[in-house]
């Protein structure tokens, strides 16, 4: 018993710590280690997201294992691998097993909600990450982490209107339609651009996260529109496949902004290539999830008052040039 309780007290400490590294006050970070607690057996987690071949995605992907190796908890992937119903097969496989417990990002909302519901009647806690499964009143999910998309959307196509003075052409490069993480930042996105008459909307087509698909589109866009002022795409990746296209044609001048703010983003804001970009925080979402995963199985912390909220709202600041350099270190640490 004494050194089943010193265990517990090293592992409630390094919980404490991992806690405290998020940037929580040291003293509530040891409280809330007590609560999240580190199991003193393997646990066994199962995640996908909605493709590795999304920079955002894999981040998530090192992030949960990371934290998982803290917190005890052995990381099993299931890709979605960038389409509905790759991921849908992955997770109707996922629901046949046993797991302590589950986290995802979907692909598009509605697509995975039977397999999903299978899980949970089994009582299986499940974390939704990013982008929602079902509807939060339609589906008995542990808790939803998320940031803000609307102000993801908003504040970097701000910065952008900013920069071309509120005047000229501008183009929405969306993600996938169903993804209501891209449905929030195309609101944000119209939100800004609503306020300036003498902006012209050029195009919102979906990319889809798909780097490829997206070279075709501003291929496109670029022979049949001789000014874009600014472009604002839902992730990283598309913004930066389209900046090679726009310097093989010799249209740098127009101004890029994305989302998510991964390292290649950082860089390409440090060095002037993009404007601007918004952190979606990957590493403390997938991180949070098997925090979340942890203290459902370890205190049984249920979702809830005085327990873990259904909708838990995770954001990220708006990176320049001035931050840049900050959010690279704290993303090589997985923190943000």
């Amino acid at each position: 018993m004494a050194n089943r309780r010193g265990f517990l007290q090293g592992s409630l400490a390094g919980a404490g710590a991992a806690l405290a590294a998020f940037g929580i006050n040291p003293a509530l970070a040891e409280e809330m280690g007590k609560v999240a607690g580190r199991s003193d057996k393997p646990l066994k987690a199962a995640f996908s997201n909605a493709g590795l071949q999304a920079t955002w995605c894999a981040q998530g992907k090192q992030a949960a294992e990371y934290w998982g190796k803290l917190f005890n908890v052995e990381v099993t992937w299931f890709d979605g691998e960038l389409a509905a119903q790759k991921q849908r097969a992955a997770i109707d496989n996922l629901a046949s097993q046993k797991w302590d417990f589950v986290a995802i990002q979907a692909f598009g909302i509605g697509t995975l909600t039977a397999p999903v519901n299978k899980l949970i009647d089994a009582g299986t806690p499940v974390i939704d990450m990013d982008t929602l499964i079902a509807p939060l009143d339609s589906i008995n999910i542990h808790s939803f982490l998320a940031p803000d998309n609307e102000f993801m959307g908003a504040s970097v196509t701000q910065a952008l209107v900013d920069a071309i003075e509120g005047e000229g052409t501008m183009v929405m490069t969306q993600g996938a339609l169903g993804h209501t993480g891209a449905q929030g930042r195309a609101r944000g996105f119209q939100s800004v651009v609503k306020k300036f008459p003498k902006i012209e909307v050029l195009d919102t087509q979906p990319g889809d996260w798909d780097v490829t698909k997206v070279a075709r589109i501003w291929e496109t866009l670029l022979t049949k529109y001789p000014k874009i002022s600014a472009a604002y795409f839902h992730n990283d990746d598309m913004a930066l496949a389209a900046y090679n296209v726009m310097k093989t044609h010799n249209r740098t001048e127009i101004k890029i902004g994305g989302c998510d703010a991964m390292p290649p983003a950082l860089a390409a804001v440090s060095d002037g290539r993009m404007l601007a970009t918004v952190r979606n925080p990957s590493c403390r979402i997938h991180g949070g999830a098997i925090v979340a995963g942890v203290a459902a199985l370890v205190t049984g912390e249920k979702t809830g008052q005085g327990g873990i909220p259904k909708n838990i709202v995770v954001d990220g600041p708006v990176v320049t040039k001035a931050n840049a350099p900050g959010m690279m270190w704290m993303e090589q640490h997985f923190l943000i």
